[in-house]
């Protein structure tokens, strides 16, 4: 399995609109973060994990020529709004593309995108099919898929987990039911929005705390806003087995773990 971060910033991106902090200044590009999203490459397949206001860009930026799934997470904007762009693999694949939800989350597709699901579709609009989820496995072809509920505030939000690697973003709170379900993963990818408490967000603190307690052999951070530092400073401070994942960063899952 290949991994590849195609943004790992907060809602706002960073750096964010008007701001002169020294994170959103810097020139580090490690400090440039689209919304948060990941590639999966496995078995043939490419998959997804949302379609936030970047996913035009960061399908070109990652030369991707072939989408075979999305998974959402949760319907906040940051984390769909880029999903009229799979109109351009549906022309060049000449197929729908497979999107798996909670049926909440098609809810607000339905809603934010209606035309690509209206009785009489204009020619071009994007050619999508649903799937359910739930809290059961499920599977994208062959591939198993084993959602993992979070809570972002009161908001439940769909992490899941593939083989060796799981992915969770905008979680506050786990169960220890649903942390069971991560434990033994050898890549472990969560949210760590900044270092100050806030609301609906794992602090950086949190965050190393959960990794802790899942021993991974790895760990990235990821979902990250410009309050948390810059990634040279942050860097500094993780420990060993914990990194800031970046937008770019690719990684292959095997009998070990490797930057490609």
């Amino acid at each position: 399995m290949i991994i590849t971060f195609l943004g790992t910033g907060t809602s706002q991106g960073v750096p964010v609109i008007g701001c002169d902090c020294p994170v959103c200044r810097s020139a580090d590009h490690m400090d440039k973060r689209l919304r948060s999203a990941v590639l999966l490459e496995a078995d043939g397949k490419n998959i997804v994990i949302d379609t936030g206001p970047d996913f035009r860009y960061q399908m070109l930026r990652e030369e991707v020529k072939r989408l075979d799934a999305v998974l959402l997470t949760h319907e906040h904007k940051d984390h769909i709004a880029g999903l009229d762009d799979v109109r351009a693999f549906n022309y060049r694949l000449g197929t729908p593309i497979e999107v798996y939800a909670v049926p909440r989350v098609q809810d607000a597709l339905k809603r934010e995108f209606y035309y690509a699901f209206s009785e009489k579709k204009y020619p071009g609009v994007p050619q999508i099919n649903l799937h359910d989820i739930g809290k059961d496995v499920f599977e994208v072809g062959d591939i198993p898929v084993i959602p993992v509920e979070v809570m972002h505030y009161r908001l439940p939000v769909s992490a899941f987990r593939i083989g060796d690697f799981t992915y969770i973003t905008d979680a506050k709170t786990i169960s220890a039911e649903e942390t069971e379900k991560v434990k033994g993963t050898k890549v472990l990818v969560v949210n760590a929005l900044q270092k100050g408490s806030h609301i609906s967000h794992f602090t950086l603190a949190e965050a190393i705390a959960f990794a802790q307690e899942i021993h991974a052999e790895k760990t990235y951070l990821t979902h990250i806003s410009h309050n948390l530092g810059t990634y040279e400073e942050v860097s500094r401070e993780l420990p060993e087995g914990i990194e800031l994942a970046y937008d770019g960063l690719k990684l292959k899952i095997e009998d070990s773990v490797k930057l490609i």
